[in-house]
């Protein structure tokens, strides 16, 4: 079984930080990619950024030069660093990642519950 925790959402003014972070555990052989998506309200889920061994990092284009995803060699744990927050970045934050779990020749995607970030202005 494959478990992934989100942490670090909370409430900030326009304009603050905050840092996500997401941690994949359990029977893991390998993780590929681990990405970040949100769903506002009323809205669809969408890709905010995304890191890889293919692609590297990407990014929406409605927070390049604003949040930035990093993922350490080697551990099954990814951040999101989101500065300059606006309204619109109000939304419920999920971490994905394309997991191969022990014993499995496939890589299968894996979702943490969330975790609210609001933004006031």
């Amino acid at each position: 079984q494959v478990n992934l925790v989100e942490s670090g959402g909370g409430s900030v003014q326009s304009g603050g930080s905050l840092r996500l972070s997401c941690q994949a555990s359990g029977r893991i052989f390998d993780v590929n990619a681990m990405r970040w998506y949100r769903q506002g309200p009323g809205k669809q889920r969408e890709l905010v950024a995304g890191v890889s061994r293919s692609f590297g990092t990407q990014y929406a284009g409605a927070v390049k030069g604003r949040f930035t995803i990093s993922r350490e060699n080697g551990k099954n744990a990814v951040t999101l660093q989101m500065n300059n927050l606006k309204p619109e970045d109000t939304a419920v934050y999920l971490c994905e990642a394309d997991v191969r779990p022990s014993g499995s020749d496939y890589y299968n995607d894996y979702w943490g519950q969330g975790t609210q970030v609001t933004v006031s202005s």
